[in-house]
């Protein structure tokens, strides 16, 4: 196994069992939220320079894959969503909103990271992400109103804002230094370290930022662990299935599986809070999902790895 792989495995349950403790120390906490940004940054510009663009057009039109993700994600994750909320919220309508807006909205950051990880076709997964924001932006209020009765718009310029500062600017600076420097395999090496490394710390800095409200709101975690959990099941056995029955090959199907798993949770809160300014609960339940959603994708990276 190699040292970054080792210091993977150390590192992601080290970030999250500290911030947690530390948490409960309200000046850490308080400041640790306003590194969240800066460690993503950090992280996506270290993938984004060790993901070669050559054949990348090649990717785009794998409409195979493209095929298959947008179905899972925009048909049958957003059914699932809504009978997985019928059977286990019904009594907690503010957190089964919540947990449909979680789950219809495919992740644009995370996964990338931890496809990367998990040893996947990361330009595969990169060709995927244009399709699946643009489609979450204009399919989330359609959700809303056809599970909720609710239809609801939100500040645009600060979402376009938000995506520019996390993915595109990040990406165009990668470019910039990959054309003036040469990143030989040894420099590679240490960007993937530096990438694993901020990951650790944005984790870090989510659940230190975040876990005291889960302490002070534990039956939010504890109403919404089983269906979420489920949730991650299910597709990753669908995901299996899927490889089996169209012979997909081992990269792809690791790109397929947590491009289909990954959620959301800042476009969703962002919404929410826009959307239902007097239902808390539905913005709680947002805050929260990530402090379940985390390990649960470690642990399926990890299996995923194993599986291989």
């Amino acid at each position: 196994m190699k040292l970054n792989e080792k210091l993977q495995m150390v590192l992601l349950p080290i970030a999250i069992i500290f911030g947690f403790l530390l948490s409960q120390n309200s000046q850490i906490s308080n400041f640790s939220g306003n590194l969240t940004i800066p460690f993503l940054l950090l992280m996506l510009f270290s993938l984004f320079i060790n993901i070669p663009l050559k054949n990348f057009k090649k990717e785009f039109i794998n409409l195979k894959f493209i095929k298959i993700t947008l179905l899972i994600n925009f048909i049958w994750t957003p059914i699932l969503s809504y009978i997985l909320g019928y059977a286990f919220l019904n009594q907690h309508i503010d957190l089964w909103i919540g947990f449909i807006m979680l789950l219809v909205t495919p992740c644009t950051d995370w996964y990338l990271l931890f496809t990367d990880l998990a040893k996947g076709n990361m330009k595969l997964s990169l060709s995927i992400l244009p399709l699946n924001l643009l489609l979450q932006l204009i399919l989330l209020p359609v959700y809303i109103f056809l599970f909720t009765g609710v239809l609801s718009g939100f500040d645009l310029n600060l979402l376009i804002e938000t995506i520019v500062l996390i993915i595109i600017l990040p990406f165009i600076l990668s470019q910039v230094i990959k054309y003036f420097v040469n990143v030989s395999n040894r420099l590679s090496n240490y960007f993937e370290l530096i990438a694993i490394i901020s990951l650790s710390l944005a984790i870090f800095t989510i659940f230190s930022s975040k876990g005291s409200l889960l302490f002070n709101n534990l039956w939010v975690f504890i109403i919404l662990l089983i269906p979420f959990v489920l949730f991650f099941i299910i597709n990753f056995i669908l995901t299996r299935l899927v490889k089996i029955a169209i012979k997909m090959n081992y990269e792809d199907y690791i790109s397929l599986s947590l491009t289909t798993l990954a959620r959301n949770s800042p476009i969703s809160l962002a919404i929410a809070i826009t959307a239902f300014p007097n239902q808390p609960i539905i913005a709680l339940s947002l805050v929260i999902a990530p402090l379940i959603e985390l390990p649960i994708l470690i642990i399926v990276t990890y299996m995923i790895k194993r599986l291989k």
